[in-house]
């Protein structure tokens, strides 16, 4: 894809109100006429494989729009991971340790990138918006109720001081899921009744605890095994697809009914598989799977029923209404984790501030509500989570958390040992 393909949005493109009666959305525009020629000053806090990859995604993004990139400092729990990426910069400055991030956000840089697992996302990105740095924040912002209200927080105060916020949920920088998106808030297949969507893959890796290392260190490097450190599957990869979701349906789910199960993992305590009914509301059922199993059929996608048609998240739309409306076209770069930082510099540049601070961390909290109702077999409420204080889920947190790496206090979960809902037995009858 060329340069001349690309053409950056002014904002992201949003719902009016929960119910998606009506959408507002800005026009397209060029920002090389605005701005062009920037030089942005980066962090990087969290060196692994989609941290490297951020980087390489706002080098591209600036060079699309005509901007410089210079990386100052990178951070990871690892000083040696910090190292090595950060030899690939002249005069970047390499972090390591658990309060590293710190260290980072103590330079002069614009724009701070947070790719550590997502345990500490609430953390670091108080953190960083406390040092007024514009924010890039990988999905998901969190693994349990209260660090998602957090990052709902921590949102509005980077909303007063007019910082940019863009998360790492990239279809809602895709051409074919902001074409569907608008056409759908246009009434094209009518009222969305239901739908299934679906993160149906293989296992991912797992490595081996080395002879004396520190629990801290194990979990760190295997933090997709462990739901203290990822939220599970259904809220570190299946997020995706629940973000659609909320984006489409223009709000979030009442409520919960999920379970799942585990029967090949060996090492951790996540689950393997999830099923999850998600209510919307107003007769409005969505289902949701996932599963990390090797040597089964794999899926990943969208479907949508609507009252008037039927569509796939970013791909084909059926409905005999579309011939009557006027669907713009979103010209967006191919890949979308690339356009997200395109929009994120092209925000920056226009004076134009985003913020998807709220919208990354509903949808964490949707996955969260779905994971403990399979984790317990009960069904959970939204307003379980945020704003019934007496609910048992309301301050439910998960430990080791980001401050107990900082002080020197992890304790890592037992491999091998998962929640198990519900009872063997039947309940003793009554005389």
């Amino acid at each position: 894809m060329t340069d001349s393909n690309i053409i950056p949005r002014r904002d992201f493109i949003r719902n009016a109100t929960l119910a998606g009666a009506a959408l507002a959305t800005l026009p397209l525009f060029n920002v090389r006429a605005q701005g062009a020629g920037r030089k942005f000053k980066i962090g990087l806090v969290g060196c692994g494989g989609r941290g490297t990859g951020a980087v390489e995604n706002i080098l591209e993004a600036a060079k699309l729009l005509g901007h410089e990139i210079q990386v100052v400092a990178v951070a990871d729990f690892f000083q040696a991971k910090a190292d090595t990426l950060a030899k690939r910069f002249p005069g970047c400055l390499a972090f390591g340790g658990a309060d590293a991030y710190h260290k980072v956000l103590e330079q002069p840089i614009e724009i701070v990138l947070l790719a550590t697992p997502p345990a500490f996302r609430p953390v670091h990105f108080e953190a960083a918006v406390a040092a007024g740095k514009h924010c890039f924040i990988e999905k998901p912002v969190a693994v349990d109720p209260v660090g998602a209200r957090k990052v709902i927080a921590i949102g509005e105060e980077a909303k007063k001081k007019g910082l940019t916020i863009v998360a790492g949920t990239q279809r809602r920088h895709t051409s074919g899921y902001l074409r569907n998106q608008f056409a759908i808030v246009q009434g094209a297949i009518g009222k969305i009744t239901g739908g299934t969507i679906s993160w149906c893959g293989g296992a991912l890796w797992f490595k081996k605890r080395e002879a004396g290392e520190s629990d801290a260190s194990y979990l760190v490097r295997n933090w997709t095994s462990f739901a203290e450190m990822s939220g599970d599957h259904i809220v570190e990869q299946h997020v995706h697809q629940i973000d659609v979701t909320n984006w489409f349906l223009g709000r979030t789910p009442v409520s919960a009914i999920g379970f799942g199960g585990r029967a090949r993992r060996k090492t951790g305590d996540q689950f393997d598989f999830f099923s999850v009914d998600f209510n919307y509301g107003d007769d409005c059922h969505i289902h949701s799977m996932c599963r990390q199993v090797n040597g089964c059929y794999d899926n990943i996608g969208e479907f949508y029923i609507g009252t008037e048609g039927t569509t796939y998240g970013g791909g084909k739309m059926q409905s005999a209404k579309l011939a009557t409306l006027t669907i713009p076209e979103f010209k967006t770069h191919a890949n979308g984790q690339v356009q997200e930082h395109v929009d994120m510099l092209a925000a920056i540049a226009a004076d134009k501030p985003l913020n998807g601070a709220k919208d990354v961390a509903e949808s964490t909290l949707t996955a969260i509500m779905g994971r403990i109702s399979a984790y317990t077999g009960q069904q959970v409420r939204w307003s379980d989570l945020t704003a019934n204080t007496e609910s048992p889920w309301y301050n439910l947190t998960l430990t080791p958390a980001a401050k107990d790496f900082e002080g020197g206090t992890v304790i890592a979960p037992k491999d091998d040992v998962w929640p198990v809902p519900g009872t063997a037995t039947s309940p003793a009858k009554k005389a």
